[in-house]
């Protein structure tokens, strides 16, 4: 477990990323109590320069003692690595949280929303799991319309901005859009498919189920986080060619009746959670209104007149802020609030 101090050396794996370059960020504008700021990334970047503090500081690589000294290491560098190199921090004496998939779903690795599941972090053997970005935003939503009336059932789609698979993702909708405005031809590299203008309905791999793994992450994490196997999930991933911001159209399926009244208060009571739903005054939330903020939204709440029990919702969040960085940060904070 941490041990207390009044200051922290804190590494960040993947900092030159754009999710590693958010949590320099985060870490910097909520005053974490940062003695030492080390960056690591891969060779690549080894020489580069990340600003913090009012200073710039060395990116280095990776090295078998390079954790020595460190009291918390956020990770968000890929599975690969992390498969690799969290167990190498955890064995220095470090706490490793980690923003990549290779942990999610193990069984002695706590899966982690300060908001929903923060007591998890008592457990915790030396790494933490942060989850998926759109699972995030989802349970944060899910929890207190759980705890008031039983969920028994989720249908969700995702609209993923292209952020989410990371800087030459986003480089990449910028030239197809570039190029499609200026009449020219258009070249595919990160997405098998145009990107610019066009939604995608296919988040990383396809498997045996046609689901895609994202999809399965989804439906796998949201019921780990919330401690309920018993809740029936199915999600449709879709990436669409917005630079920030993920968006979500929820239908819940719950045991006990909540209207949509019921709905808004409940959820303008829970943490990290705005309502923000007038649509008579064209007020509901998207992606380009929340980028740079760390707030969930939530608008377009109405009861699903199909079925007994149902809401629909609509929910939108920065994927890089709350999605990924912040969430990290939380959960560091929680290691220090709990040390």
């Amino acid at each position: 477990m941490l041990k207390k101090k009044s200051k922290y050396v804190i590494a960040v794996v993947g900092a030159t990323g754009a999710v590693g370059n958010e949590m320099v960020e985060v870490l910097e504008e909520r005053e974490f109590p940062v003695e030492r700021l080390r960056l690591f990334a891969s060779e690549r970047s080894e020489g580069e320069a990340v600003r913090f503090g009012g200073s710039e500081l060395p990116v280095e690589t990776l090295k078998e003692d390079s954790f020595q000294g460190i009291d918390i290491a956020l990770f968000s560098a890929g599975s690969e690595l992390s498969r690799i190199w969290a167990p190498v921090a955890a064995k220095s004496g470090c706490v490793v949280v980690d923003n990549s998939s290779q942990w999610r779903m193990d069984a002695e690795v706590p899966l982690v929303v300060p908001e929903v599941n923060s007591s998890d972090l008592k457990r915790h053997k030396g790494i933490i799991a942060n989850p998926n970005c759109s699972t995030i935003q989802m349970v944060i939503v899910l929890k207190p319309i759980h705890d008031a009336a039983r969920i028994k059932r989720v249908v969700v789609t995702t609209f993923q901005s292209v952020s989410g698979t990371g800087k030459k993702a986003m480089d990449e909708l910028l030239q197809q859009t570039r190029a499609l405005l200026n009449f020219k031809e258009i070249k595919t590299d990160v997405y098998p498919h145009q990107i610019a203008f066009n939604c995608l309905p296919h988040i990383d791999k396809f498997l045996a189920n046609d689901y895609t793994k994202e999809e399965m992450k989804i439906a796998d994490e949201t019921r780990k986080i919330m401690a309920d196997y018993s809740i029936r999930i199915t999600a449709t991933a879709v990436r669409v060619p917005v630079f920030r911001g993920h968006s979500e159209s929820l239908n819940i399926e719950t045991e006990k009746k909540m209207t949509a009244l019921e709905a808004r208060a409940v959820l303008s009571a829970a943490p990290g959670v705005v309502v923000f739903d007038a649509p008579e005054k064209n007020v509901y939330p998207f992606a380009v209104g929340v980028a740079g903020k760390d707030d969930i939204y939530v608008g377009r709440i109405r009861e699903d007149e199909s079925i007994e029990n149902g809401l629909n919702l609509w929910i939108v969040a920065d994927n890089l802020r709350k999605g990924a960085a912040l969430n990290a940060v939380q959960i560091a904070e929680k290691l220090l609030e709990m040390a």
